[in-house]
């Protein structure tokens, strides 16, 4: 077993570190909220009754991930969310949610709303994935 490295010093490379790991805290005494991801596709006429698009129910198809986020007892002016392509981070005084996302995201043209009356931060996040067959648009 060798490492491959500039530096021979090193003990891992940076592609073996998964991203998001920097925001890792053991130590961090806040509870987690509860959480509900949720995946969001665009269908017409020609998808539902014909089938011509070759689109499913699966989450292959979706072109969203919305997560669903219950925060009791919180203001919107405490939440703190930072979105990269594969993490979404929320701090408030009192939940932590560190969230590994099932598929990368396009972290630039998500967007987020607080429904003050459920306690719910919800945050909708479009999928960035390679062009196939499916997903040609």
């Amino acid at each position: 077993f060798q490492v491959k490295s500039e530096n021979r010093k090193t003990i891992w490379n940076t592609e073996e570190v998964p991203e998001g790991s920097e925001f890792d805290d053991t130590w961090d005494p806040r509870e987690q909220p509860e959480y509900e991801i949720l995946f969001k596709q665009s269908v017409g006429t020609e998808d539902v009754f014909f089938g011509m698009t070759g689109k499913d129910p699966s989450t292959a198809c979706c072109e969203d991930i919305v997560i669903k986020i219950k925060l009791p007892e919180t203001k919107y002016s405490d939440i703190t969310l930072d979105i990269q392509d594969k993490v979404l981070d929320l701090r408030t005084p009192k939940k932590k949610l560190l969230l590994h996302l099932p598929y990368p995201v396009n972290s630039k043209e998500g967007r987020a709303r607080f429904l003050s009356e459920e306690e719910i931060l919800e945050v909708t996040l479009r999928v960035s994935r390679q062009f196939d067959f499916i997903n040609f648009a």
